[in-house]
């Protein structure tokens, strides 16, 4: 009997240790995996989170919407034509729509189903999102790219500044101006250097405009926002949503040379 009782807590024994061992073993491996996961470069995952997604979250849309509510019927300027963006027209009704987009796939998808009321520009970009910390600089230290009182003319002496935009674009006096375009899926494709300083200027150019750029969590989008919108200008945000409010200066830019 005694025999018996003492195998009994042997057996006992044995699993208590075994299932500590494994517990150890466990917590062992998971933390070594997700140490290995910090360290590995340009993983699929990462590039996912990191480039393309095009899907506004519902709280992002309804933001986006109430600040054209707030000033509708207005002048509505979006760099970019996704699905999500169709509906803008309508809730800009009575106002001008225009959508500029640089993928032509895009302009043959979804132009048919644009709003009536609405325009859609094929515009062309020069630079790639490589280049961004490149034309940082360049912007920084080229008078032709400032964005100071006093400068009267903005000429193709930039190279951040989109030269090729239909007239419409800078006759207008823009109330709200959207940037989630271009993509910016990669360092080969297109970046939104060029699409946020034209916003910049463009905004200046008008009367208390709102600018609202997307995937700020972005590095591009955060630096390029930050120097030419500017944060002191931040009003507002949602998400992966800024809302700069850029107010008017007078004789700050002429775009008769653009």
């Amino acid at each position: 009997m005694s025999l018996t009782k003492r195998k009994l807590i042997l057996v006992l024994i044995f699993i208590l240790v075994s299932a500590s061992l494994f517990r150890v073993l466990r917590i062992t491996l998971t933390t070594s995996y997700f140490l290995n996961l910090e360290h590995v470069p340009n993983t699929k995952n990462t590039r996912a989170d990191t480039y393309g997604n095009k899907i506004l979250s519902e709280k992002e849309l309804r933001f986006l919407s109430d600040i054209i509510l707030q000033k509708s019927p207005c002048n509505l300027l979006v760099f970019g034509l996704e699905d999500q963006y169709l509906k803008l027209p309508a809730i800009n009704e009575g106002g001008k729509t225009i959508f500029l987009e640089d993928k032509p796939e895009k302009l043959i998808d979804l132009t048919t189903n644009v709003n009536g009321s609405a325009r859609v520009y094929r515009i062309r970009y020069k630079t790639s999102a490589k280049e961004a910390y490149k034309l940082l600089k360049h912007a920084r230290t080229h008078s032709s790219c400032s964005l100071r009182p006093g400068v009267r003319t903005l000429t193709a002496k930039c190279k951040i500044a989109l030269t090729g935009l239909p007239k419409e674009v800078f006759k207008t006096k823009w109330d709200v101006i959207v940037v989630d375009g271009p993509g910016g899926d990669g360092p080969e494709s297109p970046g939104r250097m060029s699409a946020i300083y034209m916003a910049g200027v463009l905004a200046r150019a008008g009367n208390g405009t709102n600018v609202v750029v997307h995937d700020v969590d972005r590095m591009i989008e955060k630096w390029f926002s930050w120097e030419f919108l500017s944060e002191k200008n931040l009003v507002s945000s949602k998400g992966k949503f800024w809302n700069f409010k850029i107010d008017q200066k007078k004789n700050l830019v002429s775009l008769k040379q653009m």
